[in-house]
């Protein structure tokens, strides 16, 4: 049988308010219903809580026939389906983790007309006998739900998704309809192509979720601070993600000591144990999960009162993604993240060593510098992410921590330049690193090699330490001025960074205290006093030569001279007096902080 696309004579509205209790569709809603009861294929992008699923469960209710829905997770069909059925509505799905007479019934009620919406997993539709079978039923449309999975620009590629191509032609009267939240312009790009052919009807109904508060906070202790944040939300539900399945049993083993009710949920769990938190989740209302990404996606819970990220996410979609999951019902909720140099250079390091090709792997990098850039924010963090996916705005928000509580800021216009021209001048061929230890006047072995200490811009940076850098690199990433490029990560200055060059345009940074203390010390010239400890610098000399023979290398490689006077002047007590040290930074105090200091005390 062929599918019929009829435009059924009911009013949508009825549908909704008959089957769901509904009056009226929300904005948005109602134009990629009609359009798929007349029959058109549609791409449609909308924030999480906005009511993907009733564009595509409406119609399919309406129409002749039943509805594909294509969903990527057991775990989320089943939500769908429950609640589907709870609302009287005929659903069934088809995946392996059911008895196979189960899926058998499902199956035959939807071919016998007695199920309308039928989900299924992308790879049970991309076989033979599936697709076989399909060609000869009644179906109504295609929907393939978090869309984005197809693309390989997208921040949760699926290879299984590739086969859903097909899908358009498969059966030509049914429309194929592609749901997603969060899918940058490339991404949109990529799904039109590969789903559609290159031509379909988009809806991009926004991304602004206007009752999430965002905020950033650096990471310092970060389990002694969500349970400090804990203690200031006891009774409401959250979760919070964390980078790895250890970090998510460490977080709740110390959560609960303090007297939390929390529980971790990864993917090394077993089935049995992950459904039975699932189910203590959506039933304990002031638990909080301490999970990795692959917790909710597809939880229909609304009164989610919080997320946390202990780590950062990958990529500013999987950021939007899972804050999408706090506030569902509209009310007041936050988005909090903790940040620190250190995640950054993890999540690199995941890229570095993942299996895509390079072009996939510049692109995720990208990604990963414009969340870096969203972190290390002066001006509305709201406005900084909806830009990300086209939406523009100029007026502040009001409920980010930048807009509440602005940071105080210097203008780092100058720096910016420098770091530019830094780039610029070595060639554009050098990472980060080495450009800052260029600015800031680093003897490394690397600089001296490349006669980089020759160079005009070379120690003009001494005053602002690495780590505040750091942050104004993140700012050049943010505005696009930068992009890292090829397998050594080397900075390149884009147009729109060449143009600033040449414009009257600022860059402004947060002041750091730590920072400022740091730079005011660095800045201080070092002038040898009468009672100068010569002994002292001595032993750290004969220090830096024992260590330099055995690594086979010049004593210049391990610290300057310039750098030992000024540790025998600062005669540092622990690692952060230790990075004051002119010429010290993290790289160089994790490597040789601890010999050196036991020759300081020594002394």
């Amino acid at each position: 049988m062929s599918a019929t696309p009829a435009i059924p004579e009911q009013d949508p509205r009825e549908t909704l308010r008959e089957v769901f209790g509904f009056d009226d569709f929300r904005p948005g809603q109602r134009a990629v219903v009609e359009r798929l009861l007349e029959g058109g294929n549609v791409l449609a992008v909308m924030p999480t809580g906005a009511g993907k699923s009733m564009c595509f469960q409406i119609p399919a209710l309406m129409k002749p026939g039943f509805a594909v829905i294509v969903s990527p997770l057991i775990a989320l069909m089943q939500n769908q389906v429950a609640l589907l059925q709870s609302f009287g509505a005929p659903a069934g799905m088809l995946h392996s983790g059911r008895p196979r007479e189960e899926n058998v019934a499902d199956w035959k009620a939807a071919v016998e007309g007695r199920i309308k919406l039928l989900y299924m997993s992308p790879e049970r539709l991309a076989t033979d006998r599936m697709q076989a079978a399909l060609a000869k039923a009644d179906v109504s449309m295609f929907v393939i739900d978090e869309a984005h999975c197809i693309s390989q620009w997208g921040h949760d590629f699926r290879p299984e998704y590739l086969a859903l191509s097909q899908l358009r032609d498969l059966k030509p009267g049914a429309p194929v309809a592609a749901f997603t939240a969060t899918a940058d312009e490339d991404t949109r790009q990529d799904m039109v192509k590969r789903i559609f052919g290159g031509d379909v009807e988009a809806y991009v109904s926004g991304f602004d979720r206007p009752n999430l508060t965002l905020s950033v906070e650096e990471k310092s202790g970060p389990d002694k601070r969500i349970e400090e944040l804990l203690d200031e939300r006891r009774g409401k539900q959250g979760i919070v993600y964390c980078g790895s399945r250890k970090n998510t049993e460490k977080l709740a083993d110390s959560l609960r000591a303090a007297g939390h009710n929390a529980v971790a949920y990864h993917a090394g769990l077993a089935d049995d144990d992950r459904a039975a938190r699932l189910d203590r989740f959506l039933s304990e209302p002031d638990l909080v999960v301490c999970a990795t990404i692959a917790f909710g996606m597809g939880i229909d819970k609304p009164d989610i009162r919080f997320v946390i990220h202990r780590d950062m996410p990958a990529s500013p979609e999987a950021y939007y993604q899972e804050i999408g999951r706090a506030g569902r019902d509209g009310r007041p909720a936050e988005a909090i993240l903790l940040y620190s140099a250190a995640d950054l250079m993890f999540r690199r390091r995941m890229i570095d060593d993942g299996g895509a090709p390079e072009e996939i792997k510049r692109h995720e990098k990208r990604k990963l510098d414009i969340l870096s850039g969203f972190c290390e924010a002066v001006t509305c963090r709201r406005n900084l992410l909806l830009s990300y996916f086209g939406e523009v705005r100029t007026e502040p928000c009001g409920k980010c921590d930048v807009c509440i509580d602005p940071p105080k800021t210097e203008d780092a216009t100058g720096d910016a330049r420098l770091f530019l021209e830094a780039a610029m001048d070595t060639g554009e061929v050098y990472g980060q690193a080495h450009l800052i230890d260029v600015l800031r006047g680093a003897e490394t072995e690397k600089v001296l090699k490349a006669s980089h200490d020759d160079l005009a811009v070379f120690a003009r940076g001494r005053d602002r330490s690495a780590k505040a850098w750091r942050s104004l690199v993140g700012q050049l990433f943010a505005q696009g001025y930068v992009e890292m490029q090829g397998e050594y990560r080397s900075i390149v200055v884009t147009q729109e960074g060449r143009a600033f060059l040449g414009s009257n345009a600022t860059v402004s940074v947060k002041q750091s205290r730590k920072n400022a203390t740091t730079s005011a010390l660095k800045r201080q010239q070092i002038e040898v006093p009468p009672d100068f400890d010569e002994d002292l610098l001595s032993r750290l000399k004969a220090k830096r030569l024992e260590l330099a023979q055995a690594k086979g290398a010049p004593a210049y490689t391990i610290f300057s001279d310039r750098t030992l006077i000024d540790m025998a002047l600062r005669r540092p007590t622990n690692q952060p007096e230790l990075l004051a040290v002119y010429g010290v930074g993290l790289k160089k105090a994790e490597t040789y902080g601890e010999v050196f200091l036991e020759v300081v005390a020594g002394s």
